[in-house]
């Protein structure tokens, strides 16, 4: 599965926020957020999500030194804060109480997870008892033919009947 079709349902809710402008670049070209983390090696959609679910005064300090640490900026320009500022209200909405660092995260996550986790589980006990069952299958030893066997009654020869003398 490709990158793109992992992220695909997250770009659309972060695209306002993505493709934004920061500022013109060096030579004249508009510097999007996208393009800048990009420069920074940063996956810029996991980076959207985390960003999305901070509390806007941290994602606003944790853009910020993203947005500073840029080749090209000055480390010390006032405006990265502001600018911070303005992409992070570009994020989707979020409820108030998610918003808080302590809460814990969407049982929807923890549930797939858990169940891809047990799946998984599943799996390998299964796996586990196909082995099992092959080998003790293939370690029986077949019947000893010959001196020490005895004959049962289908590969017995049978006796010859009884020859009558008749004169």
């Amino acid at each position: 599965m490709t990158r793109a079709a992992v992220f695909s349902d997250l770009a659309s809710e972060f695209d306002d926020f993505l493709f934004a402008p920061i500022r013109e670049d060096a030579n004249g070209m508009r510097l999007s957020v996208v393009s800048a983390l990009a420069r920074l090696d940063v996956d810029p959609w996991e980076e959207a999500a985390k960003l999305a679910a901070m509390p806007d005064e941290v994602a606003t300090q944790r853009l910020s030194a993203m947005i500073a640490s840029l080749p090209t900026e000055p480390a010390t320009d006032p405006e990265h804060q502001t600018i911070a500022a303005r992409l992070i209200a570009l994020l989707p909405q979020r409820p108030v109480a998610a918003r808080s660092p302590l809460k814990a995260p969407p049982r929807g996550a923890a549930v797939s997870t858990t169940s891809a986790a047990t799946y998984a589980l599943y799996y390998v006990i299964f796996m586990l008892f196909i082995l099992l069952s092959q080998w003790l299958i293939g370690s029986r030893q077949a019947p000893v033919q010959g001196e020490a066997s005895t004959p049962n009654m289908v590969t017995a020869p049978s006796p010859a009947p009884p020859q009558s003398s008749s004169p």
